[in-house]
């Protein structure tokens, strides 16, 4: 049976869990229901479509140092011989309250000892819509290939084939004395991106200005809720303003953040949490490998600013800047040094660099797209569908969005002590937009 060695970075994921602090990712997706038997022939329909897709029959093991020297303290994926996707895919009563049900379901962590995914169906109790949470741990999927695991047991769609990846050339026993020069000139990039992204980790650090309420002491617990915009209000923000949608988007969480913090007494001023945006490095529609291609922009939010303009005005700023500098480098980049730290440390240092998230950023804040055209399941369209990022340790809320079928779907995910009125400031994300819409008329 061959074996897929873990990348680091998903080692890295793999070896930060602990039972309080699961890594794995969800969405939330609602369906209409065109019977009350609906949910329950999806669930029929996501375990036997299941059994068909490779990706899913992957679990994760500990790798011998017999058969991989190089890579002792590693793991690697394997297919799981006597894969059973009954496993995985679970019917439940039904419920008036998709997010109460994912709220509880995403704090239980993923079993380890099979492969590490998971499908809820949510039956309503209005017999006209259900719901399906998926589970993929982050070891085994970023978000873009959560996304294709997902999409391979719904409904079939038209896509467009992925492109090939380029043939790799076959590895030599000894470096070619040829390439000598470039590799050197390879590992001295790397080393200076390494010294650059730690000096600008160490800059974050300084004059940080956060909340309590987004970095209270982690109790396992989690809470979750959901957000619908109209894609045109951002849209018609966007058009006056300039930027980006995802500009917009970051601009609405910062003063959501302002409303919730001051509606609920904690008070805004001097605030500037740091967030991290996530930034994929997987192309579209290409066939990549399994595991995470990720890399990151850090920004300070403008929550502490009363202006809304102001405050889009100052994440536009920090994005453009972001981005002339590229992935590669910064204090968002930290993904990227999880190449130049072998296995075994990975394994040792698991848990201290989960506690050394808080120390890195205070809110992750990830975009996850989702193809234009319908989803379906069973006939069954997909009306919403809420992202669910991992909670890192000392950290009390994730925010990840979505844009589908002309809408925005925030999914927020927080710790369900410290975040006990989440449904607050997800009626700040309306409001906020609200407010922008208002601030750009003439």
């Amino acid at each position: 049976m061959t074996a897929d060695l873990l990348a680091p970075l998903d080692l890295a994921f793999w070896n930060m869990e602990s039972a309080e602090h699961p890594m794995h990712l969800g969405a939330l997706g609602v369906f209409s229901a065109h019977s009350p038997t609906a949910g329950a022939h999806a669930a029929d329909l996501l375990a036997a479509r299941a059994a068909a897709v490779p990706g899913l029959r992957m679990r994760i093991r500990d790798v011998w140092p017999l058969g991989f020297p190089a890579a002792f303290g590693g793991a690697a994926r394997e297919a799981t011989p006597d894969f059973d996707p009954l496993d995985h895919v679970t019917l439940h009563a039904p419920t008036g309250d998709f997010q109460a049900e994912a709220g509880r379901l995403m704090q239980r962590p993923l079993e380890r000892d099979r492969p590490p995914w998971e499908a809820h169906v949510l039956p309503g109790e209005d017999g006209v819509s259900f719901a399906v949470l998926f589970k993929f741990h982050h070891a085994l999927a970023d978000g873009l290939r959560a996304l294709t695991l997902a999409a391979a047991i719904l409904d079939p769609m038209d896509m467009p084939a992925p492109r090939p990846r380029p043939a790799q050339p076959p590895r030599r026993l000894l470096p070619d004395v040829r390439q000598l020069k470039e590799r050197v000139r390879g590992a001295l990039s790397d080393v200076g991106r390494a010294l650059d992204i730690g000096a600008s980790v160490a800059l974050s650090t300084m004059d940080v200005r956060t909340s309590t309420a987004l970095t209270a002491p982690s109790t396992g617990t989690r809470r979750t809720t959901g957000v619908v915009l109209d894609l045109d209000d951002v849209h018609r923000v966007r058009k006056v303003v300039g930027g980006t949608v995802n500009d917009v988007l970051i601009a609405v969480v910062a003063g959501a953040l302002r409303r919730w913090l001051d509606e609920r007494g904690d008070g805004s001023e001097g605030v500037a949490p740091r967030a991290l945006i996530p930034v994929s490095k997987r192309r579209p529609r290409t066939a990549h490998p399994q595991g995470n291609r990720l890399s990151g922009y850090l920004m300070r939010l403008p929550v502490a600013d009363p202006d809304p303009l102001s405050r889009l005005a100052t994440v536009r700023l920090a994005m453009d800047r972001n981005k002339d500098a590229g992935p590669n480098r910064g204090a968002g980049a930290v993904a990227l040094l999880a190449d130049h730290v072998p296995a075994l440390g990975h394994r040792l240092g698991g848990p201290f660099v989960s506690g050394a998230a808080r120390l890195w950023f205070d809110i992750l804040v990830t975009s996850v797209p989702l193809p234009g055209i319908g989803l379906k399941l069973g006939g069954n369209p997909l009306t919403a569908v809420y992202p669910f990022a991992p909670l890192a340790r000392g950290q009390s809320l994730a925010v990840a969005v979505s844009t589908y079928r002309g809408q925005v779907h925030y999914g927020l995910v927080a710790d369900g002590h410290a975040v006990p009125d989440l449904d607050r400031l997800a009626r700040a994300l309306t409001e906020e937009v609200r407010t922008l819409i208002t601030a750009c008329e003439p």
